[in-house]
């Protein structure tokens, strides 16, 4: 257990809590346990009902104990990017080794000079991050450790968020029993998970994070988040015609627009995509009227991108990320695509166990904390790893147990056959 790295990450959205617990071992990370709590207690710039959240965080992390048997006593958050701001600042150090070779404790020091910077009252620093080194004139994204230099600079991105919120949100996660490990923006976490920021430096790329009822566009040029912002509108209020036409449920309608709906299809199938019952009536939906009753909506929602768009596409190639929970939707990438003129694609996640839009952000917290190890120099898991290895240690020694007590039946004594032969 000793390589392994256990951590949990925890992110409120718009309209679910999503937890993931996870762990790096030999570099490869995989996911232990996800869980999603209903949770309206957000909305798109507060903190509504601070108990309703509270209640659907412990609930979660109730719940995954019941799974992997340990609490969790430490997540990274993600933070809603309501006034997001960045500032970028050069912090430069004396190296004061008697060899003056750069180590560990001189970027720490750069940091925390960094991080003493005078910021607007009401933003809230969540992020402190090193972009760029420079020894002896040369420059590198690389740590320059033992680099024998008098001095060094680091040009540091201040990541800072809504402080009301940011403080709000933070004290839910605390009141819920749990620690905060760190924090980071939304969008910059769904920019860790899908590699935009090692893989898109010589060009723009627009992040769109669509949610229920918020729209989060990023930024991301020269390998870095540039600037972010939310826009009140998600596919929850896309899918909002269909409620009112048919009277069906808000979640009933967003799953419906999601898997039923080829939105970039104006001929589409007249079977039914959804049966239900209205007192003795029975009602369906095809998926040309479902397509036909959100196309209104959808057009609202695609023309507000394209205004906010439009000045970033001019400024240089761009390309377009759709992810979040809208990253599901089908045909909706096509739409984007066609409106802005840009490349754009959908991201899903591949690791097994996540392969869903919607935790896109929560998977992307690992990555961004596990970057910061080496300069943080923390080793903390998320978890009461001794009652998780006992709980382990437990399952093998049941599921061995369960091995040596099989039946004796005609099936196992072949199988012992053919094991014995093999031995």
């Amino acid at each position: 257990m000793s390589n392994k790295q256990i951590f949990a990450a925890v992110e409120v959205a718009d309209h679910e809590v999503r937890l993931v617990v996870g762990e790096f071992f030999n570099t490869r990370f995989n996911i232990i346990k996800v869980e999603k709590v209903p949770c309206f207690g957000l909305s798109f710039n507060e903190i509504e009902n601070p108990t309703e959240v509270t209640q659907a965080i412990r609930t979660a992390a109730d719940n995954a104990k019941k799974m992997i048997g340990a609490d969790i006593k430490k997540v990274i958050l993600s933070m809603p990017s309501y006034r997001f701001r960045k500032f970028t600042v050069r912090s430069t150090v004396d190296i004061k080794g008697i060899d003056q070779c750069v180590t560990i404790q001189d970027v720490r020091e750069a940091v925390k000079k960094a991080q003493n910077a005078k910021l607007d009252e009401s933003y809230a620093l969540i992020q402190a991050l090193c972009i760029k080194y420079t020894v002896n004139g040369v420059s590198s994204r690389r740590i320059p450790l033992g680099e024998h230099c008098t001095q060094m600079s680091v040009d540091i991105d201040l990541l800072c968020a809504d402080r009301k919120l940011s403080f709000d949100l933070v004290s839910c996660v605390e009141n819920a029993g749990l620690n905060v490990l760190d924090i980071f923006p939304d969008v910059y976490a769904a920019g860790k998970e899908a590699a935009l920021f090692e893989q898109k430096t010589d060009s723009q790329v627009i992040i769109l994070k669509i949610e229920r009822s918020i729209t989060t566009l990023g930024l991301a040029k020269n390998g870095r988040l540039a600037t972010a912002a939310v826009m009140p509108a998600g596919i929850g209020a896309i899918a909002s015609s269909v409620c009112d036409t048919y009277g069906i449920s808000s979640d009933t309608a967003v799953e419906l627009m999601k898997y039923s709906a080829r939105l970039d299809q104006k001929v589409c199938s007249t079977n039914p995509v959804y049966i239900w019952a209205d007192g003795k009536e029975t009602k369906t939906i095809n998926e040309q009227q479902l397509v036909d009753c959100l196309a209104p909506n959808i057009d609202l929602w695609l023309n507000s991108i394209e205004k906010t768009c439009v000045p970033i596409l001019q400024a240089g190639e761009t390309t377009v990320m759709i992810t979040g929970e809208g990253g599901e939707t089908q045909g909706l990438c096509e739409l984007v695509q066609k409106r802005l003129g840009v490349e754009t694609t959908c991201y899903i996640p591949e690791t097994l166990g996540g392969r869903n839009a919607g935790l896109t952000a929560c998977l992307g917290l690992f990555y961004a904390y596990q970057d910061k190890l080496p300069i943080e120099g923390s080793i903390d898991d998320s978890l009461d790893m001794d009652a998780f290895t006992k709980a382990v240690s437990y399952r093998e020694k049941s599921s061995k147990k369960q091995e040596n007590g099989k039946e004796d039946t005609l099936t196992n004594k072949l199988k012992g056959l053919f094991l014995e032969g093999k031995k």
